[in-house]
């Protein structure tokens, strides 16, 4: 197999678990007599661009972990 064939087959597999998860939830809802949450559009994805951020937006944060620029480890 290519590696799109690969590609195509995982997202085969991805969209059946989505469908049966849906089904399970509504399953469920049903036996307990709960109306179901109204399913996502999948057109709710946000595109985030790959170009980097800003660097002035980090100016006064800490490196997590690593604490603060100007401070050393106790």
């Amino acid at each position: 197999m290519t590696l799109q064939d690969d590609l195509a087959a995982v997202k085969r597999c991805l969209e059946d678990l989505v469908r049966t998860v849906g089904q399970l939830e509504r399953s469920i809802a049903a036996e307990h007599g709960v109306t179901p949450a109204p399913t996502t559009d999948r057109t709710d994805f946000v595109t985030i661009p790959d170009t980097p951020y800003d660097s002035g937006l980090w100016t006064d944060s800490d490196d997590e972990g690593l604490g603060a620029r100007d401070r050393h480890a106790p």
